[in-house]
C-alpha cells in the first residue's frame, strides 16, 4: 500500500486541483480579474429560440417557471413547448391556464413512453427554430439569462463553432436544511467552478438539460437525445466529438430546486455518476477530435479513484489521525486543504464580483453551510457516486429520479 494510499490521497487530487488552478492562473477569460464578456450580441434580428420544458409531475413548480420564462428580456421569439413525460397530476392542467395567463407561445407535447430523452426527442421533431433551449420544470431563469446563453453560442472563438452552451445554476431553497445548504456551495464552487475551468478549453463537458442552448441542426445530426441517465452528458460528449466545441456562460444565470432528503439526495448523485460513465463509454475521451478536448474530458477518468479514494483511505485516515495514529493521514495528505481552500476563495470571489452583481443579487454568508460543505459533503457524494458505479456496472434499472 506504499504507493497505493499516496496515489489516492495526494498524487490523484493533487493532479486535478492542481489543473484548476493553473487554469485560473493562467486564462485570460476565466482568469479571476477580467469581465467575461456581454456578448457580441447577436447583430440585426435576434434568433428564434424554442424553450422545451422537460416534465414529469411537476404541479407544485411549473406555473413558476412559467412565469420566469414570460419575464425574460429577450428580444427574439420565444416559443415554449412543455414536454410531458406522461405526468398524471395537474402539470398540463396548470401549465396550460398559466401560459394562457402570461401569453405566451405556448404548445404541449405529449410522450407516454417513460425517460426523459423520448420526451425531448418527440419535441425535437416539431421544432422549427435554428434553436432550442432546454430547462427542467423546476428551474427559474434570471430576467437576462436567455440573452447571455445565446450571445454565447452565436460566438465563433478562434473560428471554431459553438454547437451549445451551458448556462450557470445556483440553488433555489438553499435556506431549506443544511443539505441544501451545503448543495448551494457545491453549485457555486464545484459545478459552476468546473465549468468554467472546462470551457477555459472550448470543452465544458456538460451542457446539462436543466439550462442549455443548442443549435437544432446539431442535435438532429447526431441523433437528437440518447438512450441513457445522463442523457445530457452523453450528448455533449457526442456533439463534442462531431459537431463543434461547447461552452458555458456564467451570466446566464438560473436557479434550481435541490433535493432537502438524503435519500432523494443520494439517488441523484448516484444517476450523475452512472451518467459520466455512460458518457465516457459511448464517447471515450482518446476519441475527441481536438487535442485539449481529450485532456480535459480524461479527467472524468480519475473522478471514480476521487471518490474511491476519498470514502476508503482520507475519511480512515482523518479518523486513525484524530486518534492519535497517523497510518494513513500525514503531513503530505494536508498540502492539498490550503490549495484547494485557496481555489475555492478564488471562484467564489469571481462569482460574487461578476456574475451576482450583475443580476444584482446579493446571497447572504453562509458559514454554516460552507463548513458542512468542507467537512461533510463530499463524503456523502462519494458514496453516492460509488454507488452509482456499482449500479453502471451491475446493469441496474434506470429511472428519471
Amino acid at each position: 500500500m506504499a504507493w497505493v494510499i499516496p496515489l489516492f490521497l495526494s498524487y490523484i487530487p493533487g493532479l486535478v486541483i492542481g489543473f484548476m488552478a493553473a487554469t485560473l492562473v493562467v486564462s485570460p477569460y476565466h482568469g479571476l480579474e477580467l469581465d467575461p464578456p456581454a456578448g457580441p450580441w447577436p447583430t440585426g434580428e435576434w434568433p428564434a429560440v424554442t424553450v422545451v420544458v422537460a416534465a414529469w409531475n411537476e404541479e407544485e413548480a411549473i406555473e413558476a417557471t412559467l412565469e420566469r420564462l414570460a419575464a425574460m428580456s429577450y428580444p427574439g421569439r420565444v416559443g415554449v413547448v412543455l414536454a410531458d413525460n406522461n405526468s398524471t397530476d395537474r402539470t398540463a392542467e396548470l401549465a396550460e391556464a398559466a401560459a394562457l395567463r402570461l401569453g405566451l407561445d405556448y404548445r404541449r407535447v405529449f410522450e407516454p413512453e417513460p425517460g426523459k430523452f423520448h420526451a425531448l426527442n418527440r419535441v425535437l421533431e416539431t421544432i422549427e427554430t435554428p434553436l432550442v433551449v432546454t430547462v427542467d420544470a423546476d428551474t427559474y431563469l434570471y430576467r437576462d439569462a436567455l440573452c447571455y446563453l445565446v450571445a454565447r453560442v452565436t460566438e465563433h472563438p478562434q473560428d471554431q463553432h459553438v454547437c451549445a452552451c451551458a448556462g450557470a445554476i445556483i440553488v433555489e431553497n438553499s435556506r431549506t436544511n443544511f443539505l441544501t445548504r451545503m448543495q448551494q456551495w457545491d453549485y457555486r464552487l464545484g459545478i459552476n467552478g468546473v465549468k468554467r475551468i472546462q470551457a477555459a478549453y472550448n470543452s465544458a463537458l456538460v451542457a446539462q438539460g436543466a439550462f442549455s442552448v443548442y443549435w437544432t441542426e446539431d442535435v438532429r445530426a447526431v441523433g437528437g437525445w440518447p438512450d441513457a441517465i445522463g442523457e445530457d452528458i452523453v450528448l455533449t460528449w457526442t456533439m463534442l466529438d462531431q459537431r463543434g466545441i461547447v461552452q458555458y456562460e456564467p451570466l446566464a444565470l438560473c436557479s434550481t430546486t435541490v433535493p432537502v432528503r438524503l435519500s432523494h439526495f443520494m439517488r441523484q448523485r448516484s444517476r450523475w455518476a452512472r451518467g459520466m460513465l455512460e458518457g465516457i463509454r459511448a464517447n471515450p475521451p482518446q476519441r475527441q477530435p481536438r487535442v485539449i478536448t481529450k485532456l480535459v474530458a480524461g479527467i472524468d477518468y480519475l473522478v471514480p479513484f476521487l471518490d474511491f479514494g476519498y470514502v476508503f483511505f482520507w475519511i480512515p485516515g482523518v479518523i486513525l489521525a484524530i486518534f492519535g495514529d497517523p497510518l494513513i493521514f500525514s503531513w503530505w495528505s494536508m498540502l492539498l486543504i490550503p490549495i484547494t481552500l485557496v481555489v475555492y476563495n478564488a471562484l467564489r470571489r469571481w462569482q460574487e464580483h461578476h456574475v451576482f452583481r450583475a443580476h444584482h443579487i446579493d446571497l447572504p454568508a453562509d458559514r454554516r453551510g460552507f463548513l458542512g460543505y468542507l467537512l461533510l459533503y463530499q463524503a456523502l457524494a462519494s458514496a453516492a457516486s460509488i454507488r452509482g458505479y456499482a449500479q453502471y456496472i451491475a446493469g441496474a434499472n434506470r429511472s428519471w429520479r
